[in-house]
């Protein structure tokens, strides 16, 4: 954190007091995020359900600035609804459309009521209270019409509120602005000024006219409820330029952005001489993460459309009950403003639950060489030498390094290309679906390893996750071939390969204990021991455990979490045939019955078809 931003928000952190815990904290709370970050969340989302601030937080996992105390800005405005708003957003659409964009277009319609100021997180749900006192006390006293009278100057555009209704907005700004220094200790500065709803501001001196006529067109005559709007910013970035993404971007670098469409991005303008050509730097709004994005992948975005909305008070005397509900904020009646609640308990518990509980996907790998070149396939890649090179595309552009030579790969293939390109599709489609992975436990066969490595990669997990690597959920090993159990890799091969290994793990069974040609219940008991450990490992992890091991994993490791017995052997063998490369099955915890099941995977099978080899030579055209 910044050395200014750290003497401006010193008191912040300074002047917790003790309060009674909000509803919407308590799920988040129960679910372990600390109190200042789920406060945070809930600040940042307009306090509207524990659901939204958990998803916000779920986005923010990667955020740098997550704990820092950096408090919303917030602003109240009055705003107008009903045939007035449609009509004013018809001259925001057509003065920008006849005479290009200006400053007002950054904004909604309003009148301003008080200038932003900070609130701490903790004191949000105390200007709410604010906003509420300050109507009921002037709501039978607001004017029932507000006239606006049209205003024109060279650079500015807009309605002028003048007169007694005037006087009494005004009044209703300052009793916010007092009871928010009373129940909220907010420093805040009422409109004393003239009030005005801005049409156009700092606009070439040509359209004047223009905006002249399209404002003139605006009938006044119709009636206009007038809601006080509670909203909120992120302070970093006032004077930044705002982006929004229009397609989806996958990162090519560590150093980049991912993009979703409809993402708002920040951008400093005083930054960019770091980026290339075509490239802008930038700061999500919803991951809070700092990257390289392009620049045609979006469009220029209004400053106000960051901007969440947290209360209104609507001033009217006799409007319909059901007309008063609003999905953005509380309910309200007669102009009675009602604080927000939070969802049902019910639905909270559920809720919670849901994040809350233990889940383990279980991963086959990829596509190996060997299935596609057959058990030949490294005569067909070596040298008379003893050295590696690639006869056929899908064959891998390189093999790490092993100590006893080329050799060791027969019986412990690698990933083919293909194999690498179905990984990271699985990787990728894993990052769209919003799974959060906390632990990774790998087969120690070098095609489960380079799996596991691949979806990492493409969660942005691989430098923050370590694979650690149980032999306990090697293939059966009865599979293999030859008298011995394959020589695999060993953990120091590993990492010199650039395999991020957890060499703390201790395996539930070690390397040296696979017997070759086990039995069947001796593969089950290997099994069933190994994924009791790997789900134990993990007592406090609320995330996915990802297990990549073998087709048979698929069936071998989720039965004992099951609480199922073993397949018989035949049927075994039948089902664990038809398991594709990168098939998946998933398991969650259901604590209140105290037992595993088995759900949807979190993303779509991988199908492909085959591809002949193909020889230019024994092609001849024309036949």
């Amino acid at each position: 954190m910044a050395a200014g931003e750290t003497q401006l928000y010193a008191k912040v952190s300074n002047k917790l007091k003790g309060r009674s815990t909000p509803l919407l904290l308590e799920p988040l709370l129960a679910m372990g995020f600390p109190v200042h970050t789920a406060l945070k969340a809930l600040a940042a989302t307009g306090r509207k359900t524990a659901e939204e601030a958990l998803v916000w937080l779920h986005d923010h996992g990667n955020d740098p600035s997550l704990d820092d105390p950096i408090p919303q800005e917030y602003a109240l405005f009055l705003c107008p609804t009903g045939p007035l708003l449609e009509k004013l957003q018809e001259f925001w659409r057509e003065s920008k459309r006849q005479c290009a964009k200006n400053r007002a277009h950054e904004v909604f319609p309003h009148v301003t009521l008080c200038d932003f100021f900070t609130c701490e997180d903790q004191r949000v749900e105390c200007l709410y209270e604010a906003l509420k006192r300050a109507g009921d006390r002037l709501l039978g006293s607001f004017p029932t019409a507000v006239p606006l009278a049209l205003h024109s100057s060279i650079s500015y555009l807009g309605f002028f509120v003048n007169g007694s209704p005037a006087d009494i907005i005004r009044e209703f700004a300052m009793t916010f602005a007092t009871e928010a220094s009373l129940l909220a200790d907010c420093s805040v500065k009422p409109c004393t000024k003239q009030l005005h709803l801005t049409l156009a501001h700092k606009f070439y001196p040509h359209h004047q006219r223009t905006l002249e006529q399209l404002a003139r067109a605006i009938p006044l005559g119709h009636s206009c409820q007038w809601t006080a709007a509670l909203y909120s910013r992120d302070m970093r970035f006032v004077h930044y330029q705002t982006l929004r993404a229009l397609f989806q971007y996958k990162p090519q670098n560590v150093d980049e952005l991912t993009l979703s469409p409809g993402d708002y991005i920040f951008v400093d303008p005083t930054q960019q001489d770091e980026a290339s050509e075509g490239w802008v730097i930038g700061i999500s709004q919803r991951t809070g993460c700092r990257g390289f994005l392009p620049e045609n992948y979006t469009d220029r975005a209004s400053e106000s459309d960051t901007w969440v909305k947290h209360r209104m008070y609507t001033f009217s005397l006799a409007t319909d009950l059901n007309s008063r509900k609003d999905s953005e904020a509380s309910s309200r009646c007669s102009g009675e403003f009602l604080p927000q609640t939070a969802r049902s308990l019910s639905s909270l518990q559920a809720l919670q639950a849901t994040v809350a509980r233990k889940s383990v996907l279980v991963v086959r790998h990829g596509e190996r060489v060997d299935q596609i070149f057959g058990k030949s396939w490294l005569q067909q890649c070596s040298t008379p030498d003893g050295k590696y090179y690639r006869p056929d595309l899908n064959f891998p552009c390189s093999l790490p390094r092993r100590s006893r030579g080329i050799k060791d790969f027969e019986n412990d293939p690698p990933l083919s290309s293909c194999g690498i390109f179905q990984s990271r599709i699985a990787g990728d489609a894993l990052l769209d679906s919003g799974i959060r992975i906390s632990s990774v436990f790998a087969s120690p066969a070098l095609r489960c390893v380079q799996t596991a490595k691949l979806i990492l990669e493409e969660l942005k997990l691989e430098k923050k996750i370590k694979i650690r690597v149980e032999p306990g959920i090697f293939e059966w090993t009865k599979w293999e071939a030859g008298k011995t159990t394959p020589t695999l890799m060993s953990l120091e091969e590993l990492k010199e390969a650039n395999f991020n290994i957890d060499t703390d793990y201790r395996p539930a069974f070690p390397l040296s204990a696979l017997m070759p040609a086990e039995s069947y219940q001796e593969y089950v008991d290997r099994c069933t021991a190994s994924v009791v450990q790997i789900v134990n490992t993990c007592p406090q992890d609320t995330g996915v455990i990802l297990i990549v091991s073998h087709g048979s994993a698929l069936d071998s490791c989720t039965r004992p979490l099951l609480g199922l017995p073993p397949r018989e052997c035949g049927d075994f063998a039948q089902l664990v045939r038809k398991i594709p490369s990168l098939g998946m099955c998933f398991c969650e915890e259901n604590k209140e019955e105290g037992k595993w099941e088995l759900v949807n995977p979190p993303v779509k099978t991988l199908t492909h078809g085959a591809n002949a080899a193909f020889n230019w030579r024994n092609w001849i055209s024309g036949n």
